[in-house]
């Protein structure tokens, strides 16, 4: 709709949600079929065209935990996959130069896997499949969050540009799932820390001498993992952290050089490494943002917090970010079902069922990312004591195990494998 017909006093209100997503990644996506399955009337801004991906869907490797497994199946998007996931059975943890390592084995706790692996253009393709099955879904797209509108305090105005130029949406709740530098989150002049680890993360598929056998493996350095993920095409995901400094001139590296550099660092617990496909390349960077919450607005995923990788735990928690929120706004609307999305008192429940999960899964990858990186000489036999400790301590392992599989603090019932 053209600027001039919005001014114009015969034009009609811009459109209305319970909910406007900025931000159609894997989060956005997962909380909008979330929402439509409860019935609630959902905007989705998108950057991406119509018959594109966004950039995200890649060829990076997700490690989904258990509670995602549970939750993306109870919503019906593992079925749109055209492949099956790679099953995490055992996670395999060591640290080089250091002492010991750690074994975690998922049949040890009566569970055939831990989660699974999936590759992130193939979840893509699955969430894009049914976001098109959506009923009361409205897909903005190509659109771009330009930032807020003035509004009357029951609604939070937004201003956005799409192939008709700039336009208002409104909606009783915005959520900002628009990534780490979430310009949603600068529009409500929400803070944000940010920590660079000074590592650069590549990744890659990856062919071995010797085929996956569900073992997840994470190779601890000075600069960043080295990491095998189990996929299902009888391939491993390779993430291989180089220091920040040295990227541009590992990212030049042909095949045969990058592999023997990877396999150096990783050691040969999979064999000889023997092929790999196009390599992407991300810095390893926290950021975290001061709170999540703001009147009629709340950040999800990493517009709320972005992780170092290590230890694949930021699309789990932003999951849980996402399937948290629609819990609450079903159970408010059970109890009336006029109930406001964007109500004072619901997002202030939401603030305080995260916090937990939020704080220790952050605690966890920053201090793993900080502890396994450190070259201090001291800190070899606290390191290798704690690996010791991960492989014969069953407490430890059982603290571990939890979190690994999602479950940490309040977790949403679809995580569970319950129906929310």
């Amino acid at each position: 709709m053209p600027d001039s017909a919005l001014s114009s006093p015969a034009a009609p209100a811009p459109p209305l949600h319970d909910v406007l997503i900025v931000g159609g990644g894997l989060v956005g996506a997962s909380l909008a079929i979330a929402l439509d399955r409860i019935g609630v009337e959902v905007g989705l801004v998108e950057a991406a065209p119509r018959g594109a991906l966004p950039a995200v869907f890649d060829e990076r490797n997700l490690s989904f935990a258990e509670a995602t497994v549970n939750a993306l199946g109870a919503l019906g998007v593992l079925a749109k996959l055209r492949a099956p996931g790679g099953a995490i059975e055992r996670i395999h943890v060591s640290r080089a130069g250091d002492f010991g390592r750690g074994v975690l084995e998922a049949a040890r706790y009566g569970r055939r896997e831990f989660g699974r692996v999936v590759v992130a253009r193939d979840f893509g393709e699955a969430l894009e499949a049914r976001l098109g099955e959506l009923a009361r879904l409205t897909r903005y797209r190509p659109c771009r969050f330009l930032g807020l509108a003035a509004s009357d305090g029951a609604v939070r105005a937004v201003r956005v540009a799409d192939a008709d130029g700039e336009r208002t949406l409104r909606a009783r709740l915005l959520v900002g799932a628009d990534g780490a530098d979430s310009a949603v989150r600068a529009a409500l002049g929400i803070r944000a820390e940010r920590h660079d680890y000074g590592q650069t993360l590549f990744v890659t598929r990856l062919r071995c001498a010797r085929a996956p056998d569900g073992t997840a493996y994470e190779r601890l350095g000075e600069h960043g993992p080295t990491a095998l993920l189990p996929r299902g095409d009888r391939h491993y995901g390779l993430i291989h952290g180089v220091a920040a400094d040295e990227a541009d001139a590992v990212a030049a590296l042909d095949e045969a050089a990058f592999l023997a550099r990877a396999q150096h660092a990783f050691g040969w617990r999979a064999g000889r490494f023997l092929a790999c496909g196009a390599r992407g390349a991300y810095p390893a960077q926290r950021v975290l943002a001061a709170r999540t919450t703001d009147a009629r607005a709340v950040l999800v995923g990493n517009a709320a917090q972005a992780l170092h990788p290590i230890g694949a735990q930021g699309f789990n928690l932003g999951l849980r970010d996402a399937l948290t929120l629609a819990e609450l706004i079903e159970q408010a609307r059970r109890a009336d079902p006029q109930a406001d999305c964007g109500d004072p008192a619901l997002l202030r429940a939401y603030a305080e069922r995260r916090r937990d999960d939020r704080a220790r899964t952050l605690a966890f990858s920053d201090g793993l990312a900080r502890l396994s990186a450190s070259p201090a000489g001291a800190l070899r036999p606290l390191r290798s004591l704690g690996l010791f400790a991960l492989d014969r301590l069953p407490a430890v392992q059982a603290y571990l195990v939890g979190g690994a599989m999602g479950y940490r603090g309040d977790v949403p019932a679809l995580c569970r494998g319950e129906a929310a």
